[in-house]
């Protein structure tokens, strides 16, 4: 499964990076919003891990132009946004899964089999 991961820790970046390289992933990470759709749009990938707080263009904006584009990635979104409100936006705007930070890998990397098995 080819995984793109856009998010600006860039210790939580290259932890998840090198963590679903060791589980077999082919994983491209960006630090920003901007270069999240570019690799998005040249670049298919099987599912999108994506912030919503990134610099130069944030990840609810990023996910707007991925579905108005008609990009086939599944899109978890990753972030610290926790309230019901949050969630519902993320989801309504065309993530198809939505994880709160912290959170454990073994969930993360569990709902990214699940991603993978809808796309299938």
């Amino acid at each position: 499964m080819r995984l793109l991961i856009v998010e600006d820790s860039t210790v939580l970046r290259d932890s998840l990076a090198q963590g679903l390289r060791e589980a077999g992933y082919a994983v491209d990470a960006v630090a920003d919003g901007k270069r999240g759709l570019i690799h998005a749009q040249t670049t298919d990938y099987d599912v999108i891990v994506l912030d919503w707080m990134l610099p130069e263009m944030d990840g609810l904006a990023v996910l707007a132009k991925i579905r108005e584009k008609r990009i086939a990635s599944a899109v978890l979104m990753l972030t610290a946004k926790d309230t019901l409100d949050d969630k519902v936006r993320g989801l309504t705007t065309g993530a198809d899964d939505y994880l709160v930070k912290p959170f454990a890998f073994a969930e993360l990397s569990a709902r990214l089999r699940a991603l993978g098995r809808r796309g299938a």
